[in-house]
């Protein structure tokens, strides 16, 4: 027997929110971000939510981020770590432009979504 035979056939719907990861993104000499690792996390989390419906039966109902755009940490006020696909530059020492550039995350998500909804 294996985890999925002792488990209840009724599942409840679930919904996955506020995923994310926070990163101390560092933009190269022309503001844009690499975030290689933004990316690796949001892949992994999409690719087990997916096994989680396709294998598991779980009627998932949907999937937020945190957010997308760099914001300031709620818990501390700070820019240090960022949570967005969009960077913000704007940092704790009070250096601001407020420009906001795409990270490389926001093309990667824009081609997932464009591919999964059959564009």
């Amino acid at each position: 027997m294996d985890f999925n035979d002792s488990q209840p056939t009724d599942l409840p719907q679930l919904g996955s929110i506020r995923s994310g990861l926070g990163a101390v993104d560092t933009p190269d000499e022309n503001g844009y971000v690499k975030d290689d690792y933004r990316i690796k996390y949001l892949s992994e989390h999409i690719s087990a939510m997916r096994d989680a419906v396709d294998y598991d039966g779980v009627d998932l109902l949907g999937y937020t981020v945190w957010g997308s755009i760099d914001i300031v940490s709620a818990s501390t006020g700070e820019m240090n770590k960022r949570y967005g696909f969009i960077y913000v530059d704007r940092d704790n020492e009070g250096c601001v432009t407020l420009k906001r550039t795409k990270k490389k995350s926001f093309e990667w998500l824009r081609r997932l979504l464009l591919v999964m909804v059959g564009i």
